[in-house]
């Protein structure tokens, strides 16, 4: 699974991983991408979107239908 909110756009960040001896290597931040299962009352059916913690957060503020609108306005598919 790629680490990228379907809503919000948020990928993994890049930097360095220093040591004791501040040695530097490349690592990479990952965002905390979940799996969730929402029921979408309009189509009938449950759609599964790849959500950061702060994307299930906005789906429950906003609700599913309006962030289901939102992913498909940004060209994702639901």
């Amino acid at each position: 699974m790629s680490a990228h909110c379907q809503l919000t756009g948020r990928e993994p960040g890049f930097g360095n991983a220093v040591s004791h001896s501040h040695r530097r290597t490349r690592r990479r931040f990952d965002p905390n991408i979940q799996r969730k299962r929402y029921w979408l009352p309009s189509e009938g059916r449950h759609v599964r979107l790849t959500l950061s913690a702060k994307g299930i957060r906005t789906v429950d503020a906003i609700g599913v239908e309006s962030a289901v609108a939102r992913i498909r306005a940004r060209g994702g598919k639901v």
